[in-house]
Order: structure tokens, then sequence, then C-alpha cells
């Protein structure tokens, strides 16, 4: 483990070039084989420019190991998607932050009809080019993209109930 379970900790994400994105505070909860588990309960503040909001929902995230690229939301029953995976550079630690670039692209499994989706395909390839991304981050996100896609709609760990005890253990938390 990283952190005693309940040591706040932070996410902040920026865009390609080092623009603010998403910044929230929540409790370390603890970590096994797929990576750290980060908690975030109902009533944190998420806020970016342009927007922010409390959140109904509670909601706990994966920090992958493996120099993974992306970071996974599961959401209790209270949000539209029952998981929200950003594709990211891989998450890195400074000090209790945990930072990343959201490179756009979004694999989200929506509690409706539409199901499993790739989303944000037409904003990664406007950031592509206006952004002047790189080839190898191209390749990294397209791939990261593909294979979260691939691993949640076959139901692979972590995509096949594990984060259901990490929800526990925040609501446990109170």
């Amino acid at each position: 483990m990283r952190f005693d379970a309940g040591r706040p900790i932070s996410v902040a994400m920026t865009k390609w070039g080092g623009r603010r994105h998403w910044r929230y505070d929540g409790v370390y909860l603890g970590a096994d084989e797929h990576g750290d588990w980060l908690g975030f309960p109902r009533g944190t503040h998420y806020h970016r420019p342009g927007k922010e909001l409390v959140a109904d929902f509670a909601c706990v995230s994966l920090a992958p190991r493996r120099d993974a690229a992306h970071f996974a939301g599961f959401y209790d029953e209270d949000y539209e998607a029952a998981l929200y995976v950003d594709v990211t550079t891989p998450p890195e630690w400074d000090g209790t932050t945990l930072r990343m670039v959201d490179l756009d692209l979004d694999v989200i499994a929506l509690r409706d009809e539409r199901g499993l989706v790739l989303a944000d395909e037409d904003e990664f390839e406007q950031h592509r080019i206006e952004l002047e991304y790189p080839a190898e981050i191209v390749a990294l996100a397209e791939e990261s993209a593909e294979r979260v896609y691939a691993a949640v709609a076959a139901g692979e760990p972590p995509y096949d109930g594990s984060a259901e005890r990490w929800l526990a253990a925040l609501a446990a938390l109170g």
C-alpha cells in the first residue's frame, strides 16, 4: 500500500500542453493487483475551468499499475454511468497528488440502452491536430482505448465487479 487507508489525496488532471483540467480531492482506499484505489464520496467537489459540480454520487477510481495509460472511475447506482475510463498518460504520484494528462478518449459503460461506448473521438482528432500531439502520444491513446474497451467488453478484471469491494470500503469510511 502506498498510504494508509483514509489518507487524503488529490487528483490533478491537465490537458496536453499543461492546460488545467479536472481537480478534486478524495481518500486513498488501498491497493491490489490492479493498482491503487481512491475514493470520492458523495459531496466531492469536482472543478475544472468553466465547470464545477458537487457530486450526488460516490465513485472509486483505479490508478493502474504497469504504466497503463488510463484512469478508471467506478460509480454507485446514482450516476448515469457504471464505469468511466479516461484515457490518459500513465498516472503518476507526486506526494499525495495523482497527476496525469487527459488524452480526450473515454471508455464509458452507460446504464441505459447505449451500453458500452468509446467517446470523444472527435475531440481527440481535433486536439491531435490543434495541440500537435506527438505520434507516440497518438499511438499510446489509441492503443489504450482499444485495450480498455476490449477488457471492459469481455468483463476482464478489474472490470468484472472488482470495484464493488472498494465502493464498500469507501462507504465504511463514512
